[in-house]
C-alpha cells in the first residue's frame, strides 16, 4: 500500500512563543529533524501548513486555524488526489519516532494513544473527517480516531514532543 507521510507544521505555537518549525535543535530547524524522523516510514512526504524546500507544501483543509484536524484534512485530500492508500501523520515538534512506527500502526486506522496526531489513516477516511469538521461533534484528533474506529496503540515510551522553549532546551541538553 502506497503511504504518504505528512508533517503537520501549520500550528500557532502559542505555548512555544515563536515559530517551532524553525527553532533550532543541535543547529538544525525542528522541521528538518521531523522530516528525517518520518521519511523512513513512507513512500513520499508533504509539509502541511507551510512551504518548505524539504517537500511539497499542502494547505490545511478546509482552512487554516483548525488545529491538527485541518492539517490531517489537507493531507488526506492530497493523498486521495495523488493515489496514496494511507496517510502517516506526525507533528513538526516530534523529532524522534520509534524505528518500528509503521509496523506498530499497521493496519490502519491507528494512532499513538498518548499522541494521536501520530497516526496511520486510510486515505478514504477523508469523508469521515469532512463529516466531523462540519458537524457539532467534538473536533479533536481523538474524536476523529474514534469516529473511524482507529486503534489506540500504546508505545511504552512517548515520542519526544516539544511544546515549550524549556522542552527544547532539555532535549538539547540530553542530546
Amino acid at each position: 500500500m502506497k503511504t504518504l507521510g505528512a508533517i503537520l507544521a501549520g500550528g500557532k505555537a502559542r505555548r512555544f512563543g515563536s515559530d517551532k518549525a524553525e527553532a533550532l535543535l543541535h543547529g538544525r530547524p525542528l522541521i528538518e529533524h521531523a522530516f528525517e524522523a518520518l521519511r523512513p516510514h513512507c513512500d513520499a512526504l508533504v509539509i502541511v501548513g507551510r512551504s518548505s524546500p524539504l517537500a511539497p507544501s499542502v494547505e490545511d483543509w478546509p482552512g487554516p486555524d483548525m488545529g491538527p484536524l485541518g492539517g490531517i484534512g489537507g493531507a488526506l485530500d492530497h493523498a486521495l488526489r495523488h493515489g496514496f492508500d494511507l496517510l502517516l501523520t506526525s507533528p513538526v515538534d516530534c523529532v524522534r519516532l520509534p524505528a518500528e512506527l509503521r509496523a506498530m500502526l499497521d493496519p490502519a486506522p491507528a494512532c499513538l494513544a498518548d499522541q494521536p496526531v501520530i497516526g496511520l489513516w486510510p486515505a478514504r477516511a477523508a469523508g469521515a473527517l469532512e463529516e466531523l469538521l462540519f458537524s457539532s461533534a467534538r473536533h479533536s484528533v481523538y474524536g476523529f480516531a474514534e469516529r473511524i474506529g482507529a486503534r489506540m496503540v500504546e508505545t511504552g515510551e512517548r515520542p519526544v514532543n516539544i511544546n515549550t522553549p524549556e522542552d527544547l532546551k532539555g532535549l538539547e541538553r540530553r542530546g
